[in-house]
């Protein structure tokens, strides 16, 4: 068996579980719909007229409309944020790095907020999507600012100039809400993107994250040797002739149009960049051309198989997503770091 047996049969197992959660959640919902109706349900949904009998167009909308492009929808927005925190902890060196710690995803929030309380989310469907990116991109930009110092990144102010920039994000998008109260729709609105789901998710919205999410999965792909290289630190990657302040920049503004699309799609969704590329190194090792794929089908069987347990254990309760990840991914966050401190008492 060679060495790259090993990794590749964990990303084909991780493929196959994606498929199958996809087709658990595709079945399920409020309403039971006959396994024996869906293939005359997608024959006609795809052009192909099948008479069979019972099927209504009900059937059809809920099937097509409402339960495919919300699987889609998270498995897209789950690759986006696990790849993008599996680069940035590869960019930084750091396990703690990821789009959420380093206030990227709460920048795209605060982009999105401003979007709808200004009412520009209304003239174009681009427009929720490039305040976000704005928003992302200016975060990760002061925050890496801050922790640069002649071309090197200081571990520990990255992550405290992440926390700090992303509770100003916070506390911004928290005025913006309160400005806005005294228009029930926009408030509600607001309120729905700080929380994050995938309620009411379109084919419109698969449309308008699929390019940035497959662009973007193909791009950071490209750099996976770069990557391996920073692992080894500035000294190694210079030597073997990587431009280390090129790289970073790219990969900087691919990962924030990663999580801007993300953020202006599903809402704010933390610790999925931090969890899941932690937990995939675990399994599969450090080298990104391994890393990078595995991360990305991790984070969609993550998220859709979160969506998918919020909707069966509790149907009637209606849990945000965003909520759920935080609350799991938080204690994670804090499992790591005392990890870390104890290795480093050793």
């Amino acid at each position: 068996m060679t060495l790259l047996a090993k990794p590749l049969n964990i990303l084909i197992l991780m493929l196959f579980m994606l498929a199958g959660l996809a087709v658990i959640a595709f079945f399920q919902g409020s309403v039971d719909i006959p396994f024996s109706k869906v293939p005359g349900i997608l024959s006609n949904a795809w052009g192909w007229p099948v008479a069979v009998e019972g099927v209504r167009p009900w059937m059809q909308s809920v099937l097509i409309d409402v339960r495919m492009p919300r699987i889609i929808v998270g498995a897209l927005a789950g690759a986006c944020l696990a790849i993008s925190g599996a680069v940035m902890q590869g960019m930084f060196r750091n396990p703690l790095a990821s789009p959420s710690v380093l206030g990227v995803s709460s920048g795209a929030s605060l982009g999105a907020v401003l979007a709808l309380y200004l009412g520009v989310a209304s003239v174009s469907v681009w427009a929720l999507p490039a305040f976000a990116f704005i928003g992302a991109t200016l975060t990760l930009f002061i925050v890496y600012r801050i922790a640069s110092q002649r071309g090197h990144i200081a571990t520990g102010t990255l992550l405290l100039s992440g926390v700090a920039i992303g509770a100003l994000n916070t506390a911004i998008s928290s005025l913006v809400l309160a400005l806005s109260l005294n228009n029930w729709e926009v408030g509600r609105m607001i309120i729905y993107w700080t929380m994050g789901g995938l309620d009411g998710r379109t084919w419109d919205h698969v449309l308008l994250l699929l390019p940035f999410a497959t662009l973007g999965t193909a791009a950071l792909l490209l750099f996976s040797k770069h990557l391996d290289a920073l692992l080894l630190g500035e000294i190694h990657a210079v030597s073997i002739g990587v431009n280390i302040a090129n790289t970073r920049r790219w990969l900087l503004v691919i990962t924030a149009f990663m999580v801007g699309a993300t953020v202006s799609v599903c809402g704010a969704i933390g610790f999925i960049g931090l969890v899941v590329p932690h937990i995939i190194r675990l399994l599969i090792g450090p080298h990104h051309r391994f890393l990078l794929p595995a991360s990305a089908i991790g984070g969609a069987i993550t998220l859709v198989g979160a969506d998918l347990l919020l909707r069966t254990a509790a149907p009637e309760k209606a849990i945000p997503l965003g909520v759920a990840t935080a609350s799991l991914g938080a204690p994670f966050f804090l499992f790591i770091l005392i990890k870390k401190r104890w290795a480093m008492q050793i």
